[in-house]
């Protein structure tokens, strides 16, 4: 069962002040449960996984089922922001790190597109494209988002060139609006298999929706077992107790942003972590930076970033806090063998688990940034599978409404985020932006 630490806060945090902002946490929640906030039309990711039954869940699994009768080699799953971090995060953590090196998998590869608008990077997709068995999910509630839009564009040509537009459209599955919209509207007029991304959830508490399970469910995750943990860990963050993980995070995190530290590094030792940590980074970026306010979230991966950041994690400027995710137990055994020359020193270590010096690494970094003047929250999964993801996606999402409520700010809209993309429509020469380009360009 995941767990949170704050035992690395004491020194840096006043245990009176900590229980007001438990008392703050807990009027969070109330608000946040009786839909009674800002942004409460965007609640629906909180109910979710007590929602999801086994026939949903089986949907998502017809379509495995149909496209290995194909014999699909390839899966793209088009989208940007929670649209595809939740699923390549999963992806990324559960997946053998060398499988496409060795070919353990019977299922598809399952790879993203519309994240960016590289040239470099569109290309050599349509290089694999051309060479594997090919099918598409795309994602979007409009389908006019430009990143994804231009892929998909792009990817279902070549598809209907390759294999006829009949044809192609089998090999599409569509993840939008259930009613309007430029992808609904080509959806119905193609025939392809849709699924409704909610009206009342935001992209990036998508994971749990199809959005995230569709791809994960292609990739050959358990996505029932996924389910089951954001259950458990649903019914405990309901909980108004103190000792509910989500209001604990949410209480320290805010009352060391009040001491000043304005930066909340997300630290892994593990690289299959690296993709939750992208993934976290909007969830709380796009939730809480706003109105002058919000914890900037920034992360690294230990022990390789100790070698890069580790000097200024600890003796920088004292603005950082970092919350570690730490994994109890790995799924693998390498133990350290014996060298009878000995030249590298390691003797002593002969016998060792090379997870048990990753976690005394992970030891030591703690003690050495909290003498340095950097606290540390932990929480603590038992290992890295579906059912303890599952917990992470939800806990992280509980948390982040109550951390944004604390802070004053709604964590279900993003306005800022509209700002790049109407200088871009302008600089591109979109029509009804003529005039704002032409003043755009006067400036660069």
């Amino acid at each position: 069962m995941l767990r949170i630490d704050l035992g690395g806060c004491e020194g840096f945090a006043d245990n009176a002040r900590y229980l007001e902002n438990v008392s703050s946490a807990k009027h969070a929640l109330q608000t946040l449960d009786s839909g009674s906030g800002a942004g409460s039309d965007f609640l629906g990711w909180n109910e979710l996984p007590s929602e999801t039954d086994a026939a949903q869940i089986q949907s998502y699994l017809d379509v495995v089922d149909s496209w290995l009768e194909k014999g699909i080699e390839l899966v793209v799953v088009i989208g940007i922001g929670g649209s595809y971090l939740g699923a390549k995060a999963a992806v990324e953590a559960l997946s053998h790190t060398f499988s496409r090196e060795m070919h353990l998998t019977d299922g598809p590869q399952v790879v993203f597109a519309g994240q960016n608008l590289s040239e470099e990077y569109i290309a050599e997709l349509m290089d694999l494209v051309s060479m594997r068995n090919t099918a598409l999910v795309v994602i979007s509630k409009s389908g006019t988002t430009t990143e994804p839009a231009v892929a998909f564009r792009l990817l279902k040509s070549r598809l209907e060139q390759r294999y006829g537009e009949e044809e192609a459209a089998s090999r599409i599955v569509a993840i939008t609006d259930a009613r309007k919209g430029a992808l609904k509207t080509l959806s119905d007029s193609k025939g392809y298999r849709t699924f409704v991304v909610p009206d009342n959830v935001g992209g990036r508490f998508s994971v749990l929706t199809p959005v995230g399970l569709l791809p994960m469910a292609l990739a050959g995750l358990d996505i029932e077992a996924m389910i089951d943990g954001a259950r458990q860990m649903q019914r405990i963050c309901d909980e108004p107790s103190e000792d509910n993980p989500a209001i604990k995070y949410a209480a320290m995190r805010n009352l060391l942003y009040a001491s000043g530290k304005k930066v909340e590094l997300l630290t892994t030792f593990n690289p299959k972590l690296q993709y939750v940590a992208e993934w976290w980074k909007q969830l709380f970026g796009e939730s809480e930076g706003k109105e002058g306010k919000g914890i900037f979230p920034a992360s690294v991966c230990f022990t390789t970033d100790l070698h890069s950041m580790g000097q200024y994690i600890q003796q920088g400027e004292r603005m950082l806090f970092e919350t570690f995710i730490s994994v109890e137990n790995s799924r693998r055994e390498v133990l350290i063998e014996r060298d009878e020359e000995d030249l590298d020193g390691l003797n002593y270590l002969e016998g060792v688990n090379v997870e048990h010096c990753n976690h005394m690494a992970e030891l030591g970094t703690k003690l050495a940034h909290i003498e340095g003047g950097v606290p540390n929250i932990t929480v603590t999964m038992e290992q890295i599978d579906e059912y303890n993801l599952g917990q992470l996606f939800y806990f992280f999402e509980k948390a982040c409404g109550l951390s944004a409520y604390m802070l004053g700010v709604n964590p279900f809209d993003q306005p800022g985020v509209e700002s790049y993309k109407k200088n871009m429509f302008a600089l591109l020469g979109k029509p009804g932006y003529e005039a704002m380009g032409e003043e755009l360009k006067k400036r660069l």
